[in-house]
């Protein structure tokens, strides 16, 4: 068995930079100790913030926190205080579906698999979705440099483009089989008096 690394970079940049930004007033400062940092004063978290990944501590302040539920709050287990709704799985969630079926990215396995080789998952289903008669699954899938396997995309624009090239075609054959003269007075409508 081979352990795989997700890599993130999966949210759009615009969603990233204008759509899903932390609170109006959210800030947050590194501690130089964790020993030492404290959330006293200005900052609303109750203790601070310790990040596995770096081992440093953080203190952070959220508006209205007495008043608004934060998303942090809402899921701990999943997103931490410092990302809130930057958080990237976040943010392609909530990004709109365009019919009822989807599929939502969640992490790109970013090395070769060998045909005949056992992967192993963990999954925590942290979200129902009984109450509107959703399903989940995990679809591994190949992808190419435009994207993910969409079919329904790709017939849309092979249809339209026969579309275009049957109408086209028929114009043509009536430009060459019954041509419109130039400055031929017979297709003008004068308004009788």
């Amino acid at each position: 068995m081979i352990l795989f690394s997700l890599t993130l970079m999966l949210a759009w940049g615009s969603d990233l930079a204008y759509k899903f930004k932390q609170s109006n007033g959210f800030k947050s400062h590194e501690c130089e100790d964790c020993d030492d940092c404290s959330c006293d004063g200005e900052w609303s978290c109750d203790e601070p913030y310790f990040d596995e990944k770096t081992g440093k501590c953080w203190k952070y302040f959220y508006p209205s926190e007495d008043t608004t539920q934060y998303l942090y709050e809402t899921y701990p287990m999943k997103i931490n205080p410092l990302e809130g709704v930057t958080n990237e799985h976040f943010v392609v969630w909530m990004q709109a579906a365009a019919s009822s079926q989807f599929r939502k990215l969640y992490g790109y396995i970013d090395q070769s698999i060998n045909k005949g080789e056992t992967i192993k998952f963990e999954i925590n289903n942290n979200y129902e979705v009984e109450s509107f008669d959703g399903t989940k699954a995990l679809i591994l899938s190949t992808t190419n440099s435009l994207g993910g396997k969409n079919t329904y995309l790709g017939n849309c624009f092979v249809g339209f483009g026969i579309f275009c090239a049957i109408v086209g075609s028929l114009f043509l054959a009536k430009i060459v089989l019954k041509p419109r003269l130039l400055g031929d007075t017979q297709y003008l409508k004068y308004k009788e008096q």
